[in-house]
């Protein structure tokens, strides 16, 4: 299994690059997010992989983020999702969008997609939404500072999905004085009163 490489940019198109990793070049596909980063030809650059096969179909995708990968598993993973309409949701969305608009159920917003539907969207979020709500706080909690992150990952360690931990923490006072063990008492206290 190719999970990760390193090479040169040979040449991009507008879904897929051909990166040359020693005496062999592979066609990937990318996300336009990580398409946009991969910088000029000639550049090295380094992905992370995920060998898609089916049938008698083998593709290799790449992506710049473990997050990026993690969504790609996931949304496959859904029935009637394939790699395609996975990729279209990834250029459209960063992974921290993508997670917030599955984990909060809008559907709207994911319909949006080139090609992917209100029924689909909504497929989408009723398999997904369990699942992100539990993963780790990175994706969801860029905006938050490191310690509001940690009292969001107590808060969702104490079964609390991660909607009701984000929205918890985005109204506790902004107060220096306050450690981590306080923030998570008044979170606490927030999560009963609702």
């Amino acid at each position: 299994m190719i999970v990760a490489f390193e090479g040169i940019l040979e040449s991009r198109g507008i879904d897929s690059a051909v990166i040359k990793v020693g005496p062999i070049s592979l066609q990937v596909y990318i996300p336009g997010s990580t398409l946009s980063r991969l910088g000029a030809v000639g550049d090295k650059v380094y992905l992370r992989t995920y060998l898609y096969i089916k049938d008698d179909n083998f593709a290799l995708y790449g992506f710049a983020s473990v997050e990026e990968l993690e969504l790609f598993r996931h949304l496959i993973s859904v029935s009637g999702v394939g790699p395609k309409t996975t990729l279209a949701v990834l250029s459209t969305f960063n992974p921290e969008q993508l997670a917030s608009a599955i984990v909060s159920g809008n559907v709207e917003l994911l319909s949006q997609v080139p090609g992917l539907g209100k029924k689909m969207a909504g497929r989408i979020v009723l398999e997904l939404k369990g699942k992100l709500e539990r993963v780790p706080v990175g994706a969801i909690t860029t905006g938050l500072t490191k310690e509001d992150a940690d009292v969001v990952a107590a808060l969702t360690n104490l079964g609390y999905s991660l909607k009701e931990a984000t929205q918890a923490v985005s109204s506790l006072p902004n107060s220096p004085e306050l450690d981590l063990e306080e923030k998570v008492k008044l979170a606490l206290r927030q999560l009963a009163r609702a």
